[in-house]
């Protein structure tokens, strides 16, 4: 008799538990699709090691530390950057903006996007090439850390954000769809103070199929 009570409370105890850890536990860190190393040289295995696997990690460890016993305990990851302010708004608009930074690359990557997406970008920039120089310009001309991201409207009309610290597209009613990173840790240990050659570089692994598919 009690072994089997002992028994049944040990299951509850667990149960308990374990629930317990899946409510606090939220958020994860995202997996790559691609080996550590398989973005060199254009980002070394180091960076993406540092990059992923610390910084991002403590993104994801901030957050749902910050979010137990507030309105956003069950939020989806973008309502709270939609909505959150301070702590809570920075964790998660850095773990928004990783996640789509980290799965929008390819060691297949590089060349010019396609379909519905090319067309308008030259809409918009007139050329692949124009687009480009433009979007580099952006992210070597912001100030201190942050994001440069090309962005749609709810027409499908494109714009290049330039976005502070943990800033999305989203908080201005935008999808973003193709965002660099200017942070210092997304490059320095490559290019060191060279922000401009590390934007240049990044579009050899753009995965343009990926980013078609977000617009």
């Amino acid at each position: 008799m009690f072994t089997v009570l002992f028994s049944i409370i040990l299951v509850f105890t667990n149960n308990q538990f374990t629930n317990k850890t899946e409510n606090i536990m939220q958020f994860e860190l995202i997996k790559l699709p691609y080996a550590p190393e398989g973005l060199e040289p254009v980002i070394s295995k180091q960076t993406i090691e540092f990059h992923h696997g610390k910084h991002l990690q403590t993104y994801v460890n901030n957050l749902n530390n910050l979010v137990v016993g507030t309105p956003f305990e069950q939020a989806a990851l973008e309502t709270i950057v939609k909505e959150a302010e301070g702590a809570l708004f920075n964790n998660a608009g850095q773990i928004l903006n990783h996640n789509l930074y980290f799965t929008q690359f390819s060691p297949k990557g590089g060349g010019h996007p396609t379909g519905k997406l090319a067309a308008a970008i030259d809409a918009e920039w007139g050329s692949f090439e124009q687009f480009r120089a433009a979007f580099e310009a952006a992210g070597a001309g912001l100030f201190g850390s942050g994001w440069v991201w090309l962005a749609k409207d709810s027409e499908g009309k494109l714009s290049i954000t330039k976005e502070s610290n943990a800033g999305n597209p989203v908080t201005k009613g935008l999808t973003p769809l193709l965002g660099f990173d200017v942070w210092e840790h997304a490059y320095y240990l490559d290019y060191q103070n060279r922000r401009a050659d590390h934007l240049k570089e990044l579009w050899k692994i753009v995965d343009w199929e990926a980013v078609g598919k977000r617009y």
